[in-house]
């Protein structure tokens, strides 16, 4: 299975997208976006610049584990990961949304 971009409406009407590795493991979850298009522009930003390191921010959560912040260029968090074990599976991590969101298809569940 390909990885791919899943577009959902939250129960407040705002949009969310996930990227899902082809395993369909949520690697990227966006931020809250009030309109679609919005959403929409998000992905594009994603696929458009995965490949470039210095848009991952490599941070840690409350708890001690590995996350990152996917930015846009104008430094606005556009995603963020699930926490990781260690930092090689936050690596990991950053690796397949470089290389899965380039090509992932976009679902849209919210129609």
């Amino acid at each position: 299975m390909a990885a791919k971009f899943v577009i959902k409406k939250s129960s407040d009407g705002q949009f969310r997208f996930n990227l899902k590795a082809g395993n369909g493991e949520t690697i990227l979850t966006s931020e809250l976006y009030k309109a679609k298009a919005s959403a929409l522009n998000g992905i594009e930003s994603v696929k458009k610049n995965a490949p470039l390191d210095g848009r991952y921010e490599r941070k840690t959560d409350k708890s001690g584990h590995p996350r990152f912040n996917r930015k846009a260029g104008n430094g606005e968090v556009i995603g963020s990961s699930e926490s990781y074990s260690s930092e090689s599976a936050r690596e990991n991590g950053i690796e397949s949304v470089k290389k899965n969101a380039p090509t992932a298809t976009v679902e849209d569940e919210t129609v």
